[in-house]
């Protein structure tokens, strides 16, 4: 097959132009990928196509010792680490064995609790009779002492999206102060509590803690603290109560008056639902160290 160049009339046409006359830097680059100037210089010193390994006996002396060190410091380290496995090993099941016997142990104590509060139950009615033991139940509803449960509201709140805090949880309050309007407050939680006890609730929690006349809402740094426990995002407010509990905190003015408020003004979120059923859990509540009751009005001296 003729492979003759084209005329100067033929290069002129179209229809004798090389496929690739666009892509002619292209074509150049990847058919002459060494500049000519290098590869002249590199045939003028006789560098061209030559190997880099030494030639000479020192420098393949030198090449062989380093490649013997290598050695060396890799067969080392592979040993060093196949010694020390078993040693993980071993130490890996100490651990668990440790773990077994404190979950062992743990079991056994709560067994024993358990036992000393079913003799406690029984001393209690002993001592008191029925009658006594029913007040003393009612007491312990009241105060907080026993778990609870049945219907009621549960109310959550939480930051407006614009304060930052979904990414968060464990610092309510990490990246702003008080200052921070789309943030709850604690006032702002204890202003919706009381709206529920004046709502008719029997039994209020907030993230599991439950509250009694002891407890506090209060903020420590950049933490919401409810029974001295740093509440996380968001706040989940449960109450027991009667049916009519969720009309009345509705309409509440520190409730969902209040609440509706919050979300027009600062954007802060919150949800406000009747639950068929609720449980809460006892409260933590402390022995009393300097209250005591009170003498009646016929023992007191004159």
């Amino acid at each position: 097959m003729s492979t003759t160049a084209p005329r100067p009339d033929e290069r002129a046409d179209a229809r004798y132009a090389r496929p690739d006359a666009s892509m002619s830097l292209l074509t150049n680059v990847m058919e002459h990928s060494l500049d000519d100037g290098y590869a002249d210089e590199a045939r003028r010193t006789g560098r061209y196509g030559s190997s880099r390994l030494p030639t000479t006996l020192k420098g393949r002396l030198i090449l062989g010792l380093g490649l013997a060190m290598v050695a060396t410091i890799l067969t080392m380290g592979a040993d060093q680490v196949h010694q020390s496995a078993p040693v993980a090993a071993k130490q890996r099941q100490a651990l668990i064995d440790r773990i077994n016997q404190s979950t062992v142990t743990a079991d056994g104590l709560q067994q024993q609790v358990d036992q000393i509060q079913t003799e406690l139950n029984q001393a209690r009615t002993s001592a008191v009779g029925t009658q006594g033991t029913a007040q003393l139940d009612a007491l312990e509803l009241v105060i907080g002492e026993t778990p609870v449960g049945g219907p009621g509201v549960q109310v959550t709140v939480d930051d407006a999206a614009s304060a930052g805090t979904d990414l968060n949880n464990a610092s309510p309050r990490a990246n702003a102060g008080f200052g921070n309007t789309g943030r709850v407050r604690d006032s702002d939680l204890q202003l919706v509590v009381n709206a529920l006890w004046q709502s008719g609730a029997e039994a209020v929690a907030i993230n599991g803690e439950r509250l009694t006349n002891l407890s506090a809402i209060r903020a420590a740094g950049d933490a919401i603290l409810v029974n001295d426990h740093p509440l996380t995002l968001p706040y989940t407010l449960q109450a027991v109560g009667g049916p009519g509990l969720q009309q009345s905190f509705q309409n509440n003015a520190y409730g969902g008056l209040y609440l509706a408020q919050l979300k027009q003004n600062y954007q802060i979120r919150y949800g406000v639902s009747a639950e068929s059923s609720l449980a809460l859990p006892a409260a933590s509540v402390g022995s009393l160290i300097n209250a005591h009751p009170s003498p009646s009005e016929g023992t007191k001296g004159p």
